[in-house]
């Protein structure tokens, strides 16, 4: 039987997809919220405002408790909005172009690629490039995402069954580590050091041209995948309705992997391998909508990966603090949850 809800006739209510949009936009401002007061040094909201009025009509305030909020962790919590959505949106797209709900940066190994290319640059270019700049990182990621996925969807020319080809995305995975690693080796200790650091996936260090950086790419990127929604729903029904509702399905097929591939980029880039949050995201978008329109489901995504990550990075630095957990462990603990039950619940409906 046929998943319904991943059928892209299930258009939705209008209705409801402005409702689930309000609903977000208060959770997002609820974790934002929270992510400004709780901390080390707790900040009440009252003088969260005050400080914020100051700021505003240029009365520069130089306390301790004003150079923690706006230059830790107001561009700290942006940068988990802006790059948990953009990264959610990277995954639908995924999910789009190989028709699977299962397919992810993650799981097809675009991450691993991206990290396998972003420690190549790290470990063995940075002697002739000088200082690493986060656009520098941000090109090695894309070119490693973009390498990967020219791989998968080499394979898929090959492979017909998606399961198979979600098992070569794993195993390509495997051996992107395998050269990061063997990099390693030969890299200095503080190179190592550095590496490790960004592989774990943290928002911590954020700063405010990382911020404009993640939003220059992240949200003209999902603006793009907006206005390509209506061949996306055309394109879900399969390449012969598409081609006969005159979508340019070749020239379509690059703009879907562009757009992933430099979406899944700039997360990597500025924050490192982030796991199950291109997969899980979407699914609970289309749950929470009851609907797989494009033009629904993307600006959702968005919203919902905002939310889902600036939750969870706010557990990653508050719940064993003052140890900070690695982004990556926490979404996972979330997310890969909701992957077993999307596969258990497909497996019960063939």
């Amino acid at each position: 039987m046929k998943d319904k809800q991943e059928s892209p006739l299930r258009l939705g209510n209008p209705r409801r997809f402005w409702g689930v949009s309000g609903l977000l936009l208060g959770l997002l401002a609820l974790v934002l919220l929270l992510n400004v007061n709780i901390g080390s040094v707790s900040i009440s909201p009252g003088e969260v405002l005050s400080m914020l009025r100051q700021g505003l009509g240029g009365n520069v305030d130089f306390s301790t408790q004003s150079q923690i909020l706006f230059r830790i962790r107001v561009p700290r919590m942006l940068l988990a909005a802006v790059l948990g959505g953009g990264l959610s949106v990277s995954g639908y797209l995924l999910q789009v172009f190989f028709r699977n709900p299962i397919a992810g940066p993650f799981v097809l190994g675009i991450s691993s690629g991206a990290k396998m290319v972003v420690g190549i640059t790290l470990i063995f270019l940075a002697p002739y490039l000088g200082s690493i700049r986060p656009a520098t990182l941000i090109l090695a990621a894309f070119a490693g995402s973009l390498l990967i996925t020219s791989l998968v969807l080499l394979f898929s020319q090959k492979v017909r069954n998606m399961s198979m080809l979600l098992v070569i995305g794993i195993m390509v995975g495997y051996i992107c580590g395998a050269v990061t690693d063997f990099c390693v080796t030969f890299a200095d200790d503080h190179d190592v050091v550095n590496l490790t650091n960004w592989s774990m996936g943290t928002f911590s260090g954020a700063s405010w041209a990382d911020l404009r950086l993640a939003a220059a790419l992240c949200l003209p990127g999902t603006l793009g995948a907006l206005a390509l929604s209506k061949p996306i729903c055309a394109y879900a029904l399969g390449e012969g309705y598409a081609k006969s509702m005159g979508v340019r399905v070749k020239p379509f097929r690059v703009a879907l992997i562009l757009l992933s591939s430099l979406l899944s980029a700039c997360v990597t880039a500025l924050a490192g391998p982030i796991s199950f949050v291109g997969i899980a995201v979407p699914h609970i978008t289309r749950s929470l909508l009851k609907s797989s329109r494009p033009a629904y489901v993307i600006p959702a995504s968005f919203l919902c990966g905002a939310v889902f990550c600036g939750f969870c990075d706010l557990l990653a630095r508050t719940v064993f603090a003052p140890t900070e957990l690695a982004i990556g462990t926490v979404t996972s603990i979330f997310g890969a949850p909701v992957v077993i039950y999307m596969m258990v619940r497909k497996k019960q409906e063939v």
